[in-house]
């Protein structure tokens, strides 16, 4: 019989070591999905971190490029708009001033046959 209890020991010895190691493997389990948790947790704080100081980066100088863009393409297309009108000037100049000049210089010396019958009627 003392061969029996001592085997009866043992195993109880056996069941309580696997017990054990089996609560440790729990426990170890149970602590590294905690800390996968709170690495992601930390990993996600960091990354919008981030993305707020690229986003940011990335108005400003988008802003600032944009802004430069529409400011050169003004000066562009009004310097076109300026020669536009400066070789419209110059190529009707010379003909605008010649027909305001016939114009101002043709005048009739007859009277027409209404300031005729004006004059004749006393009217004028």
């Amino acid at each position: 019989m003392a061969t029996s209890s001592k085997s009866q020991e043992l195993i109880k010895q056996l069941l309580d070591a696997e017990k054990q190691a089996e609560e440790i493997i729990a426990n170890a389990k149970k602590n590294r999905l905690t800390k996968l948790r709170q690495a992601k947790e930390k990993a996600e704080e960091d990354l919008k971190v981030f993305r707020e100081e690229q986003e940011a980066k990335f108005q400003k100088e988008s802003g600032s490029r944009s802004n430069a863009d529409a400011t050169l393409e003004l000066k562009t297309s009004t310097k076109t708009e300026l020669e536009l009108v400066e070789k419209d000037y110059a190529s009707n100049k010379n003909r605008t001033v010649d027909y305001v000049a016939k114009k101002v210089l043709d005048v009739p010396v007859t009277l027409t046959e209404t300031q005729i019958r004006a004059l004749k009627m006393g009217i004028v």
